[in-house]
């Protein structure tokens, strides 16, 4: 019975075999130089030194603009981009100091402190005491705008207020809540303040021309009940002369938070518009007191539409709220509704399919596929 088994294995097998050898694929040379290609082959020591960081910054500024020959992934996400909307800049043209001459001013601050006995004694005996107030003030002369613009951008306070358009917060905007005899609360860019200390209306203070006009309005984007688009005004000061915000004409009169329980943090933006001339707010007025709902419902972007050819926004200041006990008080004394609670729905806890032979399991391992929701422990 042996030998039909040997001559089966030494038959030829018909059909196709596996090969192990792999066939080699031609690679094309490149279109034209690679990144880094003139630094091949070359040692460190004798390439070029720059000795100082403006000149590299200026030769690297010229090569990053040379068109290259292969796509990079800027091209690629352009070439893929279906609808891709111009940012409109709606505010003030504001001036950028180049990099050039922030770089010798400073160098020239440098050696101006060098020089400074004063200045270099106090600071061995490190009794030298930096000037806050200048500083921010410097600040906000010079990058402060810019740091802010790309701070509103990050909680997308342009995106959801006015579309597809941006500004340059060019007017220092300072808001403060009173929070007792002695202190007050400062409005900056996102920080936190709860709707017992916003309870009552802010002073908000600005540099201002005697004979300009200015808008004031303070809004809610994230707190309508009912549509996601609108959002609660929750202030609107127009006609304003000068910084004095007490003598506009209130449109609608100063509203406390009030974030529905469950609904996370609120952003609260106060926008300051720069007026051309006086304004007619007759369409746009509120009855006081205003405790509906339904006429504080508010759209910045149509509010902008509708006196584009007046209004100019200069500044901006916003910060977050969320719930808390006094907004139960607000919702049944000031609205006379009941208080909407939103609660998170979570999904079921996915568990893989259940194994017939589980292998190094752990013992309870059978107890998440139990129908019951009771305890199993101390059943074994």
């Amino acid at each position: 019975m042996a030998a039909p088994l040997v001559r089966a294995a030494r038959a030829p097998i018909a059909g196709r075999l596996l090969s192990t050898s792999a066939s080699l694929c031609k690679r094309a040379a490149p279109l034209g130089p690679l990144p880094n290609d003139q630094f091949e082959g070359k040692d460190v020591e004798s390439l070029e030194k720059y000795r100082s960081i403006t000149r590299y910054y200026k030769v690297a500024e010229a090569a990053s603009k040379k068109p290259s020959w292969w796509k990079t992934y800027e091209h690629y996400q352009q070439t893929n981009a279906v609808d891709v909307k111009a940012v409109v800049d709606i505010g003030f043209p504001v001036s950028r100091t180049s990099f050039v001459k922030k770089a010798k001013a400073r160098k020239e601050l440098l050696k101006e402190n060098h020089r400074n006995l004063e200045l270099e004694r106090a600071s061995r005996h490190r009794t030298l005491q930096i000037p806050l107030d200048e500083v921010r003030e410097e600040w906000e002369r010079t990058s402060g705008p810019f740091h802010v613009q790309n701070v509103a951008k990050h909680y997308g306070v342009y995106k959801d207020l006015f579309g597809e358009a941006t500004f340059v917060p060019s007017v220092p905007l300072k808001v403060y809540y009173n929070k007792g005899e002695e202190f007050v609360l400062p409005v900056h860019y996102g920080n936190m303040v709860t709707p017992s200390e916003a309870s009552t209306p802010p002073e908000v203070t600005f540099e201002a021309e005697q004979d300009s006009l200015w808008t004031l309005l303070l809004t809610n984007p994230d707190g309508h009940l009912r549509d996601t688009d609108s959002e609660y005004v929750h202030w609107l000061v127009g006609n304003i002369p000068g910084n004095q915000v007490h003598s506009g004409i209130e449109i609608c009169h100063y509203f406390p938070p009030f974030p529905a329980k469950g609904t996370g943090y609120h952003r609260y933006i106060f926008i300051l518009f720069k007026q051309e001339g006086h304004i007619d707010y007759r369409d746009d007025l509120r009855p006081n007191p205003c405790h509906s709902l339904k006429q504080r419902t508010f759209k910045t972007l149509e509010f902008y539409r509708r006196h584009e050819d007046s209004l100019t926004p200069a500044s901006l200041a916003f910060f977050q709220c969320k719930w808390e006990e006094s907004v139960t008080q607000v919702y049944h004394q000031l609205l006379n509704m009941r208080e909407p609670i939103f609660e998170f729905e979570r999904p079921p806890v996915y568990h893989p399919p259940q194994v017939k032979y589980p292998h190094g399991q752990p013992l309870r391992y059978l107890d998440r596929y139990r129908d019951s929701e009771e305890s199993s422990f101390g059943i074994y």
